[in-house]
């Protein structure tokens, strides 16, 4: 079984935590803040357009959505970016960001590149479904480290050009998981440069991209439209778990160069998953309001000011997102004993890292950080974050 195409797909990051705490009982009343689940309030809107659409739970959804899921899709896009999507051409749903981040690569990868295996790159630390992704399509996952010295986001223009010319695809991430970093104009044009130069393609999951709290992130969809007038190499993934803290109506979108979704398209309409129409019905409805996503990221702005004055000068406030990448010296350690001592679920930050080897020097980017989920109601996240500080 070793020779399987996904043997070298590291163990879950929560798996991992669980063997980690299984033998520590808590030292208080447990809270979590180790999975990122961002459950909020159902708005009332939603019940009403799923009790409209009830009856296409009788009929096969289409691939592309409805007509109504488009205009809202692509309304939203329009509005959010800046851009001119057609919603008949440019805009598709996904069941779930995951699947559609996962399955993307699958109509772009080439057998070879540069005579070689195609490699993907991603950050390191990175989203476990993007190394499952390039591992499942043949191609060599590259993990380039995410490092504060550089951001916290991928240094990709530091990869040799023997290595960028057997790119096929990378996957970024801003507001960055877990880091929160956001990518600014600068980045994005030197990626950008570089796909084109390197003939590779650009996954951006933008996720986040509601979650912020000095001002809007600049997405990839701006940045590239503003330069180009175009969105050549480029698929952009957006999510109603994030932005509408709705994770388990599972759905999100993709656009980007429309030449790029006709193939993502006919791949989709043989192997990718349907979103029912009922959901389609309730995600139009939340792509087309502003009001309960307002009050999403204030909620977490809440948060992240309460974690400001809590752990003062421990943290860093990231640029979007709702995670907190706290530096302990050694992640591993402090969720054991941040578990043991006051009953605090956390993940440690190797865990969604990969360990890189040079020479002789083995490390993993994420080794001396735990990732503080912000996710819970006030109250539980003052509890947690008072314990917390009591550790730090």
């Amino acid at each position: 079984m070793s020779d399987m195409l996904l043997s070298a797909l590291p163990e879950g990051p929560f798996a991992r935590l669980s063997a980690l705490l299984a033998d520590l009982p808590p030292g208080k009343p447990p809270i979590s803040l180790a999975v990122g689940d961002p459950s909020g309030p159902v708005p009332g809107f939603v019940n009403a357009a799923l009790e409209e659409a009830l009856a296409s739970f009788g009929n096969y959804p289409a691939i592309t959505g409805t007509e109504v899921w488009r205009q809202a899709a692509a309304g939203w896009l329009n509005r959010r970016f800046g851009l001119k999507v057609d919603a008949e051409r440019d805009v598709l749903p996904l069941a779930g960001t995951r699947e559609g981040l996962f399955s993307a690569l699958f109509p772009f990868m080439p057998l070879a590149k540069a005579g070689a295996k195609p490699v993907v790159a991603m950050p390191n630390p990175f989203y476990q479904c993007y190394a499952a992704a390039a591992l499942a399509a043949g191609a060599e996952p590259l993990y380039v480290p995410s490092r504060k010295q550089n951001g916290f986001l991928p240094d990709y223009a530091a990869l040799p050009d023997e290595t960028l010319e057997r790119v096929a695809a990378v996957y970024i991430c801003s507001p960055s998981n877990p880091e929160g970093a956001v990518a600014d104009e600068h980045y994005w044009r030197t990626l950008f440069a570089l796909a084109d130069r390197h003939d590779f393609l650009v996954l951006a999951d933008e996720c986040y991209a509601d979650i912020w709290f000095d001002h809007p992130p600049l997405s990839a969809l701006t940045a590239r439209y503003a330069a180009t007038a175009g969105l050549a190499r480029l698929l952009s993934f957006h999510s109603l778990s994030k932005r509408s803290g709705l994770p388990g109506i599972r759905s999100g979108l993709v656009t980007g160069e429309p030449a790029l979704i006709g193939r993502l398209r006919a791949f989709r309409n043989v192997a990718g998953p349907t979103v029912p129409g009922p959901l389609l019905a309730a995600s139009a409805a939340l792509w087309s309001d502003e009001a309960h996503v307002e009050a999403n990221r204030a909620g977490y702005q809440e948060k992240m000011a309460a974690a400001e004055r809590i752990l003062g000068r421990r943290m860093t406030r990231p640029g979007g997102g709702f995670f907190l990448w706290l530096d302990v010296g050694n992640g591993e350690d402090f969720a054991r004993r941040a578990w043991a001592e006051q009953g605090v679920r956390l993940l440690p930050g190797a865990y969604m890292g990969r360990e890189i080897v040079t020479g002789k020097t083995r490390e993993n980017p994420g080794f001396s950080y735990v990732r503080v989920a912000l996710v819970s109601n006030l109250s539980t996240i003052l509890t947690a974050l008072e314990r917390l500080k009591e550790i730090l």
